[in-house]
């Protein structure tokens, strides 16, 4: 078995667990290379079915240890920046050639299944004054059924994450489309409130399946070197679909005698063509090849599928347990950054500035371009900067921006403002995909993403009700039904950016690599032997015959430099 060292010789990628970039919350175990072996030193250790040692609690030294690294860690250094210089072109867009047509097909249809659904979500946010007067509620009214969607997407992910890792990712993709379309048109046959907020809960549980299945699709079957830039274009689908949604609303419900009605009606239609093309495409290629290798081990082991699955499952959250509760903490702070800037932001412009509906839709546009812009942009930075980084320095710079954002309502001055203040919060939104990638155990990719990003929505889901609620209490003197939502949502937002920025600045980041839960993935993928690997075609990991060492290994594996 080659390794591509010599015997004797230490791994030259090895990285220290609480060093670098690459600290996962995880085992804390000394391994050293000689010759065909590794030796393994640790206390506490609770050894599993393959002898293999893991820690499931950490000493108050390991806690204190780890904290510290969070500030030695946090910038990269001339060598790293190197490094990430010789892996990552600077110029991100040509490393987009390196995908077939097949992985950019599958890239497509999951950018397009989850930019829709974001068009659907906040169909609600830019027709609410319209849906509040036709149903003879208030704002505040309507905004509740924007918290219901976020507190039952988490039922859809655990759903649909579930049948995405444990039977593919291509038909859960097709059910939740056909079930969008359902409700969508549904939604706008609705006569009473109590039946818009049905229709909305069921559309919620539905919202709450794509990002999880959409993601894999997207984004395991790429190559490694054009996954962060991927993550920043397909985390944009989110603001590419409200700047659909903007114009689509002033081109479809200004000029429609059935109003916002007809938005709903209109967003069922492009599902359908996903549907078709999606059939058209074969199942996940990195999918199947996880599949093969877990019959594969069910039967040298004497599981079957099914018990092999709920035993990794088990594995999963035994041992990963710190790490699914910091991703749904870190979630809960990017989602309250999302929606405290977005949902009411359109009720703001045109109830308390006044601004027209062309007016309105110029700076939503520009708003929605700004996100666009940073999510591609921070995206691809994160490869230098590192991801805790980037997410950080988005935070300082959109929290600079919250006075012009919160407090100036001539458009000459709020349009910049909000469309670098987009740019930064969606700039930090780019970096996601691949950090929650990055950080969730690849057998269960789907159901880790989709979970933690909708638990992190359902603990969010509130806050536009909160700032609602909060701006009642600051009406503008000489206008009726009429509140300063921009001083609460400056308040607000400067909490979120600060609770945001501690969250990711103690978590842990695993850059460029992935936790896999069994070691015989890792021998058949090449990382510990490469005798049955170096294709180039590899799809899942980017990775040839030059595979390192260290491109692709368990949490519970993770190198301390030994001096």
């Amino acid at each position: 078995m080659s390794h591509g060292l010599e015997p004797g010789e230490e791994s030259r990628d090895k990285v220290e667990l609480e060093g670098g970039n690459n600290g996962v919350f995880g085992d804390k175990i000394r391994r050293k290379y000689s010759g065909e072996s590794f030796e393994t030193e640790n206390s506490n250790e609770d050894v599993t079915d393959n002898g293999k040692p893991r820690k499931v609690w950490f000493s108050r030294a390991e806690c204190v240890e780890y904290m510290k690294t969070r500030f030695t860690t946090l910038i990269p250094s001339k060598q790293e920046l190197r490094q990430a210089r010789e892996e990552y072109p600077l110029n991100p867009f040509p490393a987009l050639g390196a995908m077939n047509w097949q992985q950019t097909q599958f890239f497509i249809v999951g950018f397009l299944a989850w930019t829709w659904d974001a068009l659907d979500f906040f169909a609600v946010s830019l027709n609410m004054t319209a849906i509040a007067k036709d149903l003879d509620k208030s704002i505040k009214d309507i905004s509740h059924a924007i918290t219901l969607v976020l507190l039952l997407r988490v039922v859809g992910a655990i759903i649909f994450g579930y049948l995405g890792d444990r039977y593919g990712r291509k038909w859960p993709y097709c059910v939740t489309m056909v079930l969008i379309v359902i409700i969508q048109i549904g939604t706008g046959f609705v006569k009473s409130f109590p039946a818009f907020l049905g229709c909305r809960a069921l559309f919620g549980i539905i919202m709450g399946s794509i990002f999880g299945v959409a993601s894999a699709t997207s984004l395991e079957n790429a190559p490694q070197k054009s996954k962060s830039i991927l993550s920043g274009i397909f985390q944009e689908g989110y603001a590419l679909g409200y700047l659909l949604g903007v114009i689509f609303q002033r081109a479809i419900v200004d000029n429609s005698p059935y109003g916002w009605r007809s938005f709903f009606w209109f967003s069922a239609g492009p599902p359908v063509l996903f549907i078709a093309w999606r059939l058209l495409l074969p199942e996940s290629l990195a999918y199947t090849r996880r599949r093969q290798e877990e019959r594969k081990l069910a039967q040298e082991t004497s599981n079957t599928e099914s018990s092999q699955f709920w035993k990794n499952c088990r594995t999963a959250l035994k041992y990963h347990w710190l790490t699914l509760i910091y991703l749904v903490l870190l979630m809960a702070m990017f989602n309250f950054s999302s929606h405290g800037s977005q949902d009411l932001f359109p009720t703001m412009i045109s109830n308390q500035y006044g601004y027209s509906k062309d007016a309105s839709t110029v700076t939503n546009s520009l708003a929605n371009i700004g996100a666009l812009t940073g999510g591609i942009i921070v995206a691809h930075a994160s490869s230098f900067l590192g991801r805790r980084l980037s997410i950080i320095l988005c935070c300082f710079g959109g929290g600079a921006l919250l006075y012009p954002w919160g407090f100036v309502s001539n458009p000459k001055g709020l349009n910049p403002a909000v469309f670098f203040l987009q740019f930064f919060v969606q700039g930090a939104w780019g970096v996601v995909p691949i950090h929650l990638t990055e950080l969730s155990p690849v057998e269960f990719r789907a159901f880790v993403t989709g979970v933690a990003y909708q638990l992190g929505n359902m603990i969010s889901s509130a806050s536009s009700t909160i700032e609602a609620t909060i701006g009642e209490r600051f009406p503008i003197e000489g206008k009726e039904d009429v509140y300063d939502y921009g001083k609460v949502m400056c308040i607000f937002m400067g909490c979120v950016f600060a609770g945001l920025l501690i969250t990711t600045f103690v978590g842990p980041e695993n850059k460029g690599r992935e936790i896999t839960l069994d070691d015989t993935y890792l021998k058949s993928r090449g990382s510990i032997s490469n005798d049955n690997f170096g294709r180039d075609d590899d799809l899942e990991y980017g990775a040839g015959a030059n595979a390192s060492f260290n491109d692709s290994k368990p949490a519970f594996e993770e190198i301390e430099d030994i001096k």
